[in-house]
């Protein structure tokens, strides 16, 4: 038995009669687009892809959002964080001729959305999920929980954007999504625009029941009274007369530019409750109530494809047919296929559309950062390199806040971070930005304010998800955060990099500014922490990313660093790690030879080794990162003084990707340089500052790969000492000096003497200080000699 679609579609405007046809029809049909004859199993896509069941609820929000701009003009841009409801977007940007700007193959006409029909979850068309090729998107929804948060990022600094952002039901039981909400305490009403959150409220997840379906109207106004928002609920199951989620609207957006008016009037509220929908709609609303005795509508059955088997079973054919034709698409759609003009009569027109809002390519908006000089920050070097010392993360602090200031008039940079600014020494910008915090913080506090660039909050989530936004929507930033809790962000990464790597394919998308981790308190330094702050794997994982949209960076010291940023922010399209100490440590470049270094990607300290110039020498020893070039430079000031005859040479390593083929990675270096730097059989002793496997990965394609010997960190750690750390990994100065002793002469009466002298000293070492609980002097005030 079939039960009956609902008769017309009661009380459903034209357009969201034309929205949901679409959106169905996108899911199901391959021909006979507008059913003009009777529906046949032929008609019916071989793959049923796609989501249905949030489809209705969008595209009713999408019509009320088209309201408010037509009444209002309204700048919004529209995020969608429910998965996979792309096809409700898809219809409304080809009901507003938005697809037909960006390509007259999708025109609004019957040949245009057959096009678009074919395209949809095709090889090489657009998948279920939104991505870059859908015009007024910078936010993709596939994986869920993050799209409040971007949100946030696309409103800050930009005080006449109303970001609207769909938070599925299902979407708001994730951690972050559950944490965005807090974001609202950081919104400065005077210089941002403002963030109208829709949760989605169907009721079902993939298979069921969400947590907010189960929760009464009093426990969810409760809740999010809680949060600081002024919740509305708006219950649209039956299809209600006079369209309330429009009326919602219009009231929320009353509401929004009333606390707006008033903070700019200089009366700006302690607490302001920003408003925010609850929209109670049917899982899957006018699909089929029931078919064979399993409900549909209204239940998870409606999530992904109601009708699976539709090509198969003529009774789910007809059930389709059925469901269908109740949107009676001959009173919506002429005989070409166009949109009559009753649909078209609510749709918001030219640059107004939301498909069209500019800030969703951002970067057209984007203009380059007014960087300011390097000079008065570089750390001089007049003895040569080693003679003198500084907390790199300290000096580019001096430098951030420089550029603090040459961005204030423009608003156009932000720094997001987990309440770690301060303890990665980087401060001095709060002397140029306070701490973004809207709301009145009784207890002491220091460098909060209601319009500070700085944000500060402990949910690298959140921070992600901010510059995200921030950075999509045409502007610049940097997100500094300790190494071991960079990998929170692993997925979020992941997404952006598809995203970014997926912009490059879209010909109308212009670049935006690259997403920057400053990965400090690194693990090498831990040592209060202990074993849970041990983890450099954030390399590793970005390095499993296309490699034309990533960079991983290992800047030795602090002009290093200032220039390594410089380029950084100054870059488009990517997603960078740099990794820097915090720590006051030896200083190896002035900021001339610290630039010809950066650009090299790799070079060679010839004031550090020993091997004569030309020819190849016995031993290549190299390093990656703050701490390993110490503790290389540290073995190589050992042998320079027990083995002066021995030809080694020194090489350190700032761009780790350049280790990699030319063909593999764009900043590979040429083979030329490579041979020059590592010789073609000579043995590398290569120093890493994170897991050696991600060095064998980028040297896969090289020269005899194998003969690169890479320490790094071996997942060994404990609450202990920075040399202990070190030593428990094999990576102190004394085990890479005896590496380097293995490739000499190992058969030799000295190598033999040496390699007994540096084990039994380094393990003389260790028990000093298990006895001091402190690391000897000889470490700690360990000075270049060479």
């Amino acid at each position: 038995m079939i039960s009956p679609a609902q008769p017309g579609q009661t009380g459903r405007s034209p357009y969201v009669r034309a929205a949901d046809y679409v959106a169905a029809a996108l899911i199901f049909l391959q021909d006979n687009l507008l059913l003009r004859e009777p529906l046949r199993p032929e008609h019916i896509k071989p793959r049923l892809l796609g989501h249905w069941g949030t489809c209705p609820g969008i595209t009713r929000i999408y019509a009320a959002l088209n309201g408010l701009v037509r009444e209002r003009g309204a700048e919004v841009l529209l995020v969608t964080g429910p998965g996979h409801g792309a096809p409700a977007v898809h219809a409304a940007l080809w009901l507003e001729g938005t697809h037909e700007d960006y390509d007259p193959g999708l025109a609004r006409t019957g040949a245009g959305l057959r096009e678009l029909a074919r395209r949809y979850c095709a090889p090489d068309g657009f998948p279920s999920h939104l991505s870059p090729a859908v015009p007024g998107t910078l936010h993709e929804g596939g994986e869920l929980g993050y799209g409040l948060a971007t949100a946030f990022g696309a409103a800050l600094d930009a005080p006449e954007r109303l970001v609207v952002c769909v938070v599925g039901d299902g979407e708001a039981e994730t951690g972050p999504a559950a944490g965005a909400w807090h974001s609202n305490k950081y919104l400065d009403p005077v210089t941002g625009g403002a963030v109208l959150p829709v949760l989605h409220l169907n009721g079902y997840k993939i298979s069921s029941p969400t947590l907010f379906a189960t929760m009464t109207d009093d426990e969810l106004m409760s809740l999010f009274r809680g949060y600081g928002w002024d919740p509305h609920i708006v219950d649209v199951t039956g299809d209600p007369p006079g369209e309330p989620l429009a009326a919602a609207v219009l009231d929320a957006h009353d509401a929004i530019r009333d606390i707006q008016q008033r903070a700019r009037g200089g009366q700006a509220p302690q607490r302001p409750a920003w408003p925010m929908i609850v929209l109670r709609s049917l899982k899957g609303q006018g699909a089929p109530a029931e078919v064979e005795g399993r409900i549909i509508e209204g239940s998870f059955h409606a999530h992904q494809v109601p009708l699976p088997d539709v090509r198969e079973d003529p009774r789910q054919l007809r059930a389709l047919e059925a469901w269908l034709r109740s949107y009676r698409p001959d009173e919506l759609f002429d005989a070409n296929g166009r949109p009559v003009a009753e649909v078209l009569s609510g749709i918001p027109e030219g640059g107004m559309r939301i498909g069209a809002q500019p800030a969703a390519n951002g970067g057209r908006l984007r203009h380059p950062l007014d960087l300011p000089s390097l000079e008065p920050h570089a750390v001089p070097l007049p003895k040569g390199p080693g003679t003198a010392t500084a907390s790199p993360t300290r000096v580019l602090g001096g430098w951030l806040a420089d550029l603090m200031e040459t961005t204030a008039a423009r608003r156009d940079f932000r720094i997001v971070s987990p309440d770690e600014l301060a303890s990665n020494k980087l401060d001095a910008v709060l002397a140029a930005s306070g701490r973004a915090y809207s709301w009145p913080v009784e207890e002491y506090a220091e460098d909060l304010a209601r319009d500070g660039r700085v944000m500060e909050m402990l949910s690298e989530h959140n921070c992600q998800g901010w510059l995200q936004g921030y950075l999509l929507t045409g502007r610049h930033g940097l997100f500094p955060t300790y190494e071991a809790f960079a990998a929170i962000v692993d997925s979020m990464a992941n997404q952006h990099a598809k995203w970014l790597k997926m912009s490059r394919e879209v010909d109308w998308r212009a670049p935006v500014s690259s997403l920057t981790y400053l990965l400090s308190s690194e693990g090498w330094r831990q040592e209060h922490n202990g074993y849970s702050h041990q983890g450099p794997g954030f390399i590793s994982n970005l390095l499993n990313r296309k490699s034309t949209v990533t960079g991983v960076y290992l800047p030795p010291d602090a002009n290093t660093l200032l220039f390594t940023m410089e380029r950084l922010l100054d870059e488009t399209g990517k997603i960078n790690a740099v990794v820097a100490g915090k720590h006051d440590a030896p200083q190896w470049l002035d900021l001339d030879a610290a630039r010809d270094h950066c650009r090299a990607g790799a070079s060679e300290w010839t004031w550090a080794g020993t091997a004569a110039e030309g020819g190849d020498p016995e031993v290549v020893l190299a390093c990656a990162g703050g701490i390993p070039t110490v503790e290389s430079l540290a073995a190589a000031d050992l042998l320079r003084r027990d083995l002066p005859d021995a030809s080694i040479r020194f090489v350190n390593i700032v761009d780790l990707c350049s280790l990699a083929p030319a063909d593999r990675h764009p900043h590979g270096m040429p083979d030329g340089q490579f041979r020059a730097l590592f010789g073609e059989e000579t043995p590398v002793v290569l120093d890493f500052h994170g897991y050696p496997s991600a060095v064998h990965q980028l040297l896969h394609g090289r020269p005899r790969p194998d003969r690169f010997h890479v320490r790094g960190y071996i997942e060994e750690g404990t609450t202990t000492t920075p040399y202990d750390l070190l030593a428990l990994n094999g990576t102190t100065r004394h085990d890479l000096a005896l590496t380097v002793l293995r490739h000499l002469d190992p058969y030799s009466g000295r190598s033999r003497q040496l390699a007994a002298q540096y084990a039994h000293r380094r393990d003389e070492l260790r028990r000093e200080l298990r006895r001091t609980g402190v690391d000897p002097a000889e470490i700690t005030e360990w000075t270049w000699t060479g």
